[in-house]
């Protein structure tokens, strides 16, 4: 991890020692003096304001030690993009495709063609089409449970020969159907909660700006990669990525020890404001560069849950040009690790309530 230029106060953690200069700290387990109450991400600041605290994370403590989970965060955007790539820093031997810095897809057999990628747009227009004309005869519906579960989930199953229920069962492996299209329809299925969660926060942002929503209702296809892109640096599906550093590795507040744990905040870093200006607004016309939220643009998985956007936008457009937020409702992001709203609460005919 590279160091940022900028003023970082002191690196607040069990410390001992510095090693390798002003600054080096390291992890639990050495003799230490009596420190300020630091933050935690398990602790009641960030369950109440996740953001917020993310804010004082960015601002005060960019390197932390936080002793109830056992890692030390890591919170500004240089800090998190270049460790995301940092070697130094192991991954899981076998982890989730698709997170941040996890692209175990990329070079493998599973990569599909443009054929493949054509089928999975259509399973997914109809799968689509047909959810929302579902939900366009109700006086209410929860997107999220109704919606944005079984868009990624249909359309697996569909491309797989297989009913929701089996694919929910495991059994994918033993789809009716072959074929790149079902090779490209497997390796996603396992993604689908994941994709799940960045629909549900595609719609929330959508849902509350109107004139956004109208927009990316009415676009050509192909033409909402720009709200998909930030609506992923807003609201990323998944907000921390655990690493374990095999060495030293410095950062902004300091340097994390070789064998401590480390958690990335994904979430914290794509509202940085030293990287992108009035962070916490969505504004789809930004120019700055791709968000942190899946792996890179030609991982097979990340291409289909762009599409999968890209028709769920459209086919709620059509069936539903009236759609609003239920009386009072107001989305709200739940997780840890990943985070999304659990529910959307709407009024498909846009009637008051």
């Amino acid at each position: 991890m590279q160091t940022e230029k900028r003023g970082a106060p002191v690196p607040t953690g069990p410390p001992e020692p510095a090693r390798g200069g002003r600054g080096a700290v390291t992890g639990p387990g050495a003799a230490a003096p009596a420190v300020p109450a630091t933050p935690s991400l398990l602790g009641p600041e960030a369950a109440r304001d996740r953001y917020g605290f993310y804010r004082t994370l960015r601002e005060s403590y960019p390197l932390v030690w936080d002793g109830r989970l056992g890692a030390w965060l890591v919170s500004r955007y240089g800090d998190v993009a270049s460790a995301l790539g940092d070697p130094g820093l192991v991954r899981p031997r076998r982890g989730p495709c698709c997170w941040p810095g996890e692209v175990w897809c990329e070079g493998s057999p599973q990569e599909a063609d443009d054929e493949a990628f054509g089928v999975l747009r259509e399973v997914s227009e109809r799968t689509a089409f047909v959810l929302a004309r579902r939900l366009a005869r109700r006086e209410g519906a929860d997107l999220a449970a109704e919606f944005c579960h079984w868009l990624p989930v249909g359309t697996a199953a569909t491309a797989l020969g297989l009913s929701c229920a089996e694919l929910t069962r495991g059994s994918r492996v033993k789809g009716r159907r072959a074929g790149p299209a079902a090779a490209l329809a497997v390796l996603c299925a396992d993604r689908s909660a994941l994709i799940g969660k960045a629909l549900a926060s595609l719609l929330a942002n959508l849902l509350d700006h109107p004139g956004e929503w109208a927009a990316a209702a009415g676009a050509a296809p192909g033409a909402l990669t720009a709200v998909w892109g930030e609506s992923l640096r807003r609201n990323p599906p998944v907000h921390v990525v655990l690493r374990r550093a095999r060495r030293d590795a410095r950062t902004a507040g300091g340097t994390v020890p070789a064998g401590a744990a480390v958690a990335l905040l994904v979430g914290a870093a794509s509202r940085d404001p030293d990287r992108f200006a009035n962070p916490d607004r969505f504004d789809p016309r930004r120019t700055a560069a791709a968000p942190l939220a899946f792996g890179p643009p030609d991982c097979p998985a990340a291409r289909v849950a762009e599409l999968q956007a890209e028709c769920a936008v459209r086919a709620l457009g059509d069936a539903m040009p009236r759609l609003r937020w239920a009386g009072g409702f107001r989305p709200t992001e739940t997780g840890l690790l990943t985070r999304a709203p659990r529910t959307l609460l709407v009024r498909p005919a846009g009637r008051p309530a």
